[in-house]
């Protein structure tokens, strides 16, 4: 992505280190609507025992990619909400093309030309593309008695030229990648007219690929005079894409920079308000007995046909065996295989010695096993339930929280309050709806569930994905830890450097197979990246060794 200037806004004021002076709100000739697309001026929102944003300015210019930068909790998701009409705020004036709004509902800023696409998309699954960017919008014909999909379709398709986008509107969006779907949506704000657009962790559920992707898209829109807003907690993110960034720490802003007057330590310590560590550092650690062994394990999809095919798996006490590999390729069944959560078509699963490839769920909890799932909503928490509620998923038969049969609330509730506070969950509210939470907060409190269950193996899959860099510091502080006291690690991660620099061994997955097992440390990424697109590193490449089972001797790992 080739990033544009930033724009016509101050070069000075916009330092490294330095904060955008905001002491002559509405005196900038940005405000008539010269240069500012969107200007936030003093915006306050409180909510029970919280304030999500203090007193906050946001200055956007018009043909911009803005981020907005934080931890998770810091007040990102509301702001935007302001703007987009979701929220009322306390205090403050939201100013669209140098004119102040009142916005009420989502609808008065869509007709203000503000689009939103949240986290998790707001699609109807079983109908197709061109029916869900029409939904709610669609235009008539006959004197309103019968939708025009003529005019449907000739929109699209506009669209489509216009912006560069590859997109089938007649398929029907189940069948449609992430990637493609996160498309629709950002067409269905097009389509109604969208000349701002609110991208919110508008990478958290891509490949790496199809962030590539993205950021063409975002050049595409600025080119022709769109604008984006999008939050995220990434730091490479913001630098990479974005021609200004705010970051926002505890509901305030500590300041506007230009991504080429700052790095990711400056980014960093904004954020977080200290030093954050960015590299892991993992020592050696001497390894115990085998507490998880597959062997021969496949695992057919509903067609009969093998998406798992003959993975033989060893995870020794002490260690941490990472699975490198492009999503769809069998990670998803063979963890589900493992966790107990579908029974695998052929092959044993043993833990501790013992065969468990019939245990419940339920048996293999209580035994010590531990998993993050992949999908949080789906399968790590009950969205109307409250934390305290969903903190015991999984335990609440066990004595600590029910010794008599029933459930001591009072124990389970400090043990709430133990996860909340050890884990940094914003808001500290235990009486909260799961639904309530930001995703990233959502994943602190399931990492937190698990990692405390005392486990002997813990089932990882994409533990840090929607948490913001402090946050990831603390887990992978938190696994290294759990590495030392003997606990047995499986990680699976879409992340390249995080799996990397936590496994003491990398298996790659490729089309339900492990076609090669590693020294994360012997490996480039870019080797890794070709043997997870299913390319045999040549003999020059280091790292590279014959396929077969992941299992050590025993001793000493990294």
């Amino acid at each position: 992505m080739t990033k544009p200037g930033p724009g016509t806004t101050d070069g000075a004021e916009l330092a490294a280190g330095s904060e955008v002076d905001t002491a002559d709100r509405g005196t900038r000739t940005g405000e008539t609507g010269t240069d500012l697309a969107v200007h936030l001026d003093g915006i306050t929102k409180r909510f029970p025992g919280v304030v999500a944003n203090d007193d906050v300015d946001l200055r956007v210019e018009r043909g911009s990619v803005h981020a907005l930068l934080g931890e998770n909790g810091a007040g990102k998701t509301t702001l935007m909400n302001v703007l987009y009409g979701l929220y009322e705020p306390e205090a403050g004036r939201v100013v669209v093309d140098g004119t102040e709004r009142g916005f009420g509902s989502p609808q008065d800023a869509i007709d203000a030309g503000i689009g939103m696409i949240h986290q998790h998309f707001m699609l109807v699954d079983s109908m197709t593309v061109a029916e869900n960017i029409a939904l709610g919008n669609e235009p008539t014909k006959w004197f309103g008695m019968a939708v025009d999909r003529e005019q449907i379709a000739r929109e699209i398709d506009d669209l489509c030229d216009r912006y560069g986008f590859d997109v089938d509107p007649e398929a029907t969006v189940e069948d449609l990648s992430v990637g493609v779907q996160q498309r629709v949506e950002i067409l269905k704000a097009l389509f109604r007219g969208t000349d701002v657009l609110i991208l919110d962790e508008p990478t958290a559920v891509l490949t790496p690929q199809e962030v590539e992707d993205l950021y063409d898209v975002l050049d595409e829109l600025t080119a022709q005079g769109k604008t984006v807003i999008f939050i995220t907690h990434k730091l490479e993110e913001a630098t990479h894409a974005a021609d200004a960034i705010t970051i926002l720490r505890d509901g305030e802003s500590v300041g506007t920079v230009a991504p080429e007057r700052t790095d990711r330590e400056d980014l960093a310590e904004r954020m977080v308000g200290r030093e954050v560590l960015l590299e892991v550092d993992a020592d050696p650690v001497t390894t115990g007995k085998v507490v998880l062994s597959t062997r021969n394990v496949a695992v057919e999809d509903a067609r009969g046909v093998d998406v798992v095919s003959g993975i033989d798996l060893d995870v020794r006490a002490g260690e941490i065996v990472g699975i490198a590999g492009v999503d769809g390729n069998g990670q998803a069944e063979l963890i589900e295989a493992i966790t107990g959560l579908r029974t695998p078509d052929a092959g044993t699963i043993a833990y501790e010695g013992t065969d468990i490839t019939d245990w419940s769920r339920r048996r293999r909890i209580d035994a010590g096993m531990s998993y993050i799932p992949e999908d949080r909503h789906e399968r790590g928490l009950v969205m109307p339930f409250d934390l305290v509620e969903n903190s015991i998923l999984g335990s609440q038969r066990s004595p600590e929280f029910a010794a008599d049969g029933r459930i001591d609330w009072t124990a389970v509730r400090d043990h709430t309050d133990d996860l909340i506070d050890t884990y940094d969950v914003r808001p500290p509210d235990a009486d909260a709806d799961a639904s309530s939470f930001s995703g990233g907060n959502q994943q602190k409190f399931i990492v937190g569930r698990e990692f405390e269950r005392d486990p002997s193996l813990v089932i990882a899959t994409y533990p840090t994905r929607g948490v913001d860099i402090g946050s990831t510091e603390f887990i992978h502080d938190r696994l290294l830890e759990l590495r030392r006291e003997g606990v047995a690690i499986v990680l699976v991660s879409s992340k390249l450097d995080e799996v990397q620099a936590l496994s003491d061994r990398l298996a790659v997955m490729y089309e339900g197979e492990f076609i090669d097992v590693t020294d994360p440390d012997a490996i480039t990424e870019e080797e890794l990246g070709l043997l997870m697109a299913g390319q045999q590193v040549d003999e020059t490449g280091k790292g590279a060794s014959d396929a077969g089972t992941v299992g050590t001797n025993g001793g000493e790992s990294r």
